[in-house]
Order: C-alpha cells, then structure tokens, then sequence
C-alpha cells in the first residue's frame, strides 16, 4: 500500500469508530470491539485513534453526549437533572461543569438561548517536531521480565527491584540490557491501570522466581525513533510517531506492544543526556 492509500485507509477506519460510538452513545466503550471496527491492533489502537483525532475515545464520547445533551436541553422538555442522567453525569453539579467547560455556558444558560450553538474552536496541537525513523529487523529477545501496574513514569522502582534480583544471582554484566514493554495508552487509560512490564537481557538463563519471569520479544520488522531526553518527555515522540509517521508511512503495526531500550545509564549521566529506543513492531 503507497503512503497517501495508507493515510486514507486510516482515516476511513478511524471515521468508522466515531460512528460507531455516535451510534451507540450508551454502551461500554470495550477496547477489543473498537479496535476490531477500526481492524487495528488494541496494542496500538488508542494511541492511533488519539493522534488522528485530537482526542481519547472518551473524550469522544464525552462531546457527542454533550452534543446530545445540548440538543435535548434545546428541543426538550426534560429538566437539567434528566439530561445530566442521558449525558452520563451521577449529578447535575457534574454536569454543569462539564458543560460549561465545553460550551462556555451553565445548561440553564445555553437552554435559554432556545438555539444550538457549537461550542468555541480548541486551540490546535502545535507539537510537531520531527523525528528520524528507520526501519529495522530486530532478533527476537529472551528476558527477565517484573510486571508493572500503576503510573509508567514509576516504572522505575520496577526496573530497582529487578536489578536487584539479578544481581543477586550473578545476572548483570557488562553485556546486560534494559527494555520495557508499555501495553496501555497512558492518555486513554486510568494511571492506576496502566500495565507495564520491566525487563533485563542478562546473562545466564533465567530461573522462574517469584514476581520475575522469562518473556520473549519478538523480532521481525520494526520502526526505530531514539529520543534523547528525560523519560517524562517521552509522549512527545510517541504522539508525532502515531499522529505524523505511522499514517502517512505506508505501514501497520503489528498485533504486539512498543518496546523501548535504554541505551544509556540514567544513574550515570543528566537528564538530558538520556537515551531511549522507541521500537514500534510492524506487521
């Protein structure tokens, strides 16, 4: 597929999701289902649905309720407590602030107006630095691996313990490697759910031990973007790499996680000078 077929097809998937939640506005949003109208992987849906739209499935969701709501509030009979109910708001002080926030008015306000007003433009995202790809392939990993849940920027605390066991075992030499692997969209997922696992290259085989386990990662096609930096800058190439590159590269990702390596050690050297492997698999 060429690079301008590739950025319709994904427009043309992404436009089936957003009529798919216009037309049931109160189901569950299940990420397996939406990403199976828009045939990509759930791995990488979120994050490619963000970047072409602007904004989460949820907030999707969200502004079509309050597009909803705005008209029963203009057509309607019903009171502010009953739209707030249909919006999916537990109360009508909820309500009330999130309309407002969208519409610029109280829902008593915009119902007097007696007309449908859309509500003011947002401000454009201005984030587009450019970044270099490369396309690699890349032999498949065996790993120690420590699971994470919580927040990825504590990731970290992970990555200790892990060191930590593998040390204590005699696993960590100079040719030991550190890679994560991220399942979950950190803007579409709640901090406390998002799952994450941290992971050692190391040397020796890997004993099954408590919380650590052997993971393999497979090799096979990949898009590489190295990001120097903090790792609390990391969204930045992650939005340019989904919203940017992947629609207009003539490529799909894989049914499998991004991976990053850090080429560099952070406990050595400043923020700035950090190094990351974004490894994004391609099917």
């Amino acid at each position: 597929m060429t690079k301008p077929d590739t950025l319709l097809d994904y427009g043309r998937r992404i436009a089936r999701v957003v009529d798919h939640i216009a037309a049931h506005p109160d189901e569950p949003l299940e990420l397996e289902r939406l990403a199976a109208v828009a045939c990509f992987s759930p791995y990488h849906f979120h994050r490619i649905y963000r970047a072409m739209t602007g904004e989460t499935v949820a907030d999707t969701l969200r502004r079509l309720r309050l597009h909803r709501a705005a008209g029963d509030l203009v057509r309607g009979g019903d009171g502010v407590a009953q739209v707030a109910r249909r919006a999916g708001y537990g109360s009508v002080e909820a309500f009330t602030r999130a309309f407002g926030q969208v519409y610029g008015l109280s829902p008593g306000a915009y119902r007097r107006q007696g007309r449908l007003v859309p509500p003011p433009d947002q401000p454009p995202d201005e984030e587009r630095n450019m970044h270099d790809v490369t396309i690699r392939d890349l032999p498949p990993l065996r790993v120690a691996a420590m699971a994470h849940q919580g927040p990825y920027i504590d990731i970290g605390t992970t990555f200790e313990r892990l060191y930590a066991w593998a040390a204590g075992r005699g696993l960590v030499g100079p040719d030991t490697r550190s890679f994560a692997l991220y399942y979950d969209d950190p803007e579409s997922v709640p901090a406390d759910r998002l799952r994450s696992e941290a992971a050692l290259l190391v040397d020796g085989p890997i004993p099954e031990d408590g919380p650590v386990r052997a993971l393999d990662i497979p090799g096979g096609r990949h898009a590489i973007l190295i990001h120097k930096g903090p790792y609390a800058e990391l969204e930045r190439p992650y939005r340019w790499l989904y919203r940017d590159w992947l629609p207009a590269s003539g490529h799909t990702p894989a049914d499998r996680p991004c991976v990053e390596e850090y080429l560099n050690d952070c406990r050595k050297l400043p923020p700035e000078a950090w190094l990351t492997e974004i490894r994004l698999p391609l099917a």
